[in-house]
């Protein structure tokens, strides 16, 4: 059967990452069940569609329950954040909000109701949210149509995204992952809204997992900002060595196996901290192993007392990493640092950033 591209129904697909077969990126079996052979049997490519342009998920055979992740403070800090700027920027009209949310939790419902707003599911809304939610609908365009039928004629839909030029840049290769079915540039999310009857005004730009966007949205054909245009510059210039993302795996994997091997030679005692989704596929490439790694923590409560899809590292709470003094502890999402650092004081100057080029001291 021929496959199509979820945004724009198309067929000129071809492949941009492929990371083989890996384990589930949701799925953390419990700390004493063995690892199976099958356990990393799950292909994981993500294809780029030459007519709109959009990288996808190519395939997903996992059918798993995810682990429900505390939501961080610098995730908490930028919603507040871009709520301000699109309080600022007057787009926060009517009285009406209705939120499309992703399934890792996490809502600006609070702060929209801050404004005055109230939830609506009964029909078209003033003020549509999509914070990372969009991402993980299989059906690329018709979850763009049910997003722009949510949002009232005069309304604004404000969709946020990890921008794939980001994902580029910084060598993000492990953002791919199951149940994320699209990775977005700014030209192909102005073509899919388009063919969706909207079109975007306005942009900001956020820090948060290394390069995050949020659109405001609108109904009709609207001329963009310099704001727009500036990003679309920079992201077609990032966009045009997306072909080098692959080759970043290998050097990533390889680097983090040399540096576990190194500090077990010299008897280090390693953690590292964030069972997060990107880190799944990370660690199992590397073949970690509790003689290499002896725990992740995780704040998430759900997780602990689970391991690490496709290896035997169990997932332990941030109170147990602490009381087993760590060496050196990795810290698998550069974005928790500041949180960490203030939350769990006793581990200062332990702290190690995972790179594409190898860990790094904060």
């Amino acid at each position: 059967m021929t496959r199509r591209c979820r945004g724009c129904a198309k067929t000129a697909l071809t492949p941009l990452l492929d990371l083989g077969s890996v384990p589930a990126a949701d799925h953390f079996p419990p700390r004493d069940i063995p690892v199976a052979d099958t356990e990393c049997g799950h292909p994981l490519r993500m294809d780029r569609c030459a007519a709109c342009g959009l990288a996808q998920l190519a395939d997903d055979d996992t059918v798993t329950a995810e682990p429900r992740g505390v939501e961080p403070l610098a995730l908490r800090e930028q919603a507040a954040a871009a709520v301000r700027l699109v309080h600022a920027a007057g787009l926060l009209r009517g009285s009406t909000v209705t939120e499309f949310g992703s399934p890792h939790g996490g809502t600006w419902l609070p702060l929209l109701a801050a404004h005055g707003f109230t939830e609506t599911t009964g029909g078209p809304a003033d003020v549509v949210l999509d914070c990372f939610g969009i991402m993980h609908e299989p059906d690329q365009r018709a979850a763009f149509a049910a997003r722009a039928a949510a949002t009232a004629p005069d309304g604004v839909l404000l969709v946020q995204y990890h921008s794939l030029a980001a994902i580029v840049a910084q060598g993000q290769w492990n953002a791919l992952r199951h149940g994320h079915f699209a990775y977005y540039s700014m030209s192909t999310l102005r073509t899919l809204l388009g063919a969706a009857g909207m079109s975007v005004v306005t942009a900001w730009e956020f820090d948060l997992y290394g390069g995050t966007v949020l659109l405001a949205v609108r109904h009709g054909d609207h001329t963009p900002d310099a704001l727009v245009e500036e990003l679309l510059a920079r992201e077609a210039e990032a966009l045009s060595s997306a072909a080098e993302l692959q080759q970043t795996v290998d050097r990533h994997v390889r680097a983090l196996r040399g540096w576990l091997e190194e500090a077990a030679a010299q008897r280090h005692r390693v953690f590292a901290y964030g069972a997060a989704s990107r880190a799944v596929a990370l660690l199992s490439m590397a073949g970690a192993h509790r003689g290499l790694l002896a725990g992740v923590a995780d704040a998430s409560p759900g997780k602990q007392g689970r391991r690490m899809p496709g290896t035997d590292v169990p997932i332990i709470s941030p109170a147990e990493l602490v009381a087993a003094e760590p060496d050196v502890v990795l810290l698998t999402l550069p974005d928790l640092l500041a949180e960490v650092s203030a939350g769990l004081p006793e581990l200062e100057g332990r702290w190690m950033i995972d790179d594409p080029a190898g860990p790094r001291r904060r």
